[in-house]
């Protein structure tokens, strides 16, 4: 009698949710669209606000004499003595304006305070450089010195992670630089006993001269 009962309550139960409506189903996602949104407002303005939540050091030049001058500012702010360059676009400007720079690597190892070098893109959602070794400066110059200067344009300025990597593959084609490497700030760990330590693989001090090239 009761196994009869319980069989009569599950049927019961089953006819009820039978009847219902069914249950209001999400609408399929749309795989194709972006999963960042673009920048909200000016990626100049993004980009440095996430760079300098990196721990990066930003200055906005106005134009290249004004990246000039305040090159030669933080020189002498950093007793930046040893300033090594070895990309011959940087050293030709560099020299024009009176920069002191050391050309060559001869001292490298033992004075490389500060490296001067270019980037592929600047990345906006991230606040991050995207370098690669296929300039002069190559592997070394951004990795080595304590402190890591990039001098970009703002027409170098991209979205998204994926827009730097198609501008490294529209540069160079089948060429394509053995190392692509995204920096966001300056090199640092947490892995010995949870305490952050600057410059445990890398510069401990980056810094970005962003030019502004852009139509106004």
């Amino acid at each position: 009698m009761y196994e009869a009962k319980s069989k009569e309550i599950v049927l019961r139960r089953v006819r009820e949710a039978l009847a219902k409506s069914a249950p209001f189903l999400p609408p399929t996602p749309d795989f194709t669209s972006p999963l960042h949104a673009s920048p909200s407002e000016d990626m100049s303005v993004e980009f440095a606000q996430k760079f300098i939540a990196n721990a990066g050091l930003f200055f906005y030049c106005e134009s290249e004499e004004d990246f000039f001058d305040q090159l030669f500012v933080f020189k002498q702010e950093q007793n930046i003595q040893h300033l090594f360059v070895w990309e011959s676009n940087l050293q030709h400007i560099l020299y024009q304006a009176g920069i002191e720079f050391i050309a060559n690597d001869d001292t490298f190892v033992q004075d490389a305070e500060a490296g001067l070098t270019t980037c592929e893109a600047l990345i906006t959602r991230t606040g991050s450089l995207l370098v690669s070794s296929a300039n002069a400066g190559g592997r070394r110059l951004g990795i080595y010195p304590a402190t890591h200067i990039v001098v970009a344009k703002a027409s170098q300025l991209v979205p998204d992670i994926k827009d730097g990597l198609q501008i490294v593959r529209d540069k160079y084609k089948e060429n394509f630089p053995s190392m692509v490497s995204l920096v966001s700030g300056p090199s640092r760990t947490a892995d010995i006993e949870k305490t952050l330590v600057m410059g445990a693989h890398g510069p401990k001090q980056l810094a970005l001269f962003l030019i502004d090239d852009l139509p106004h």
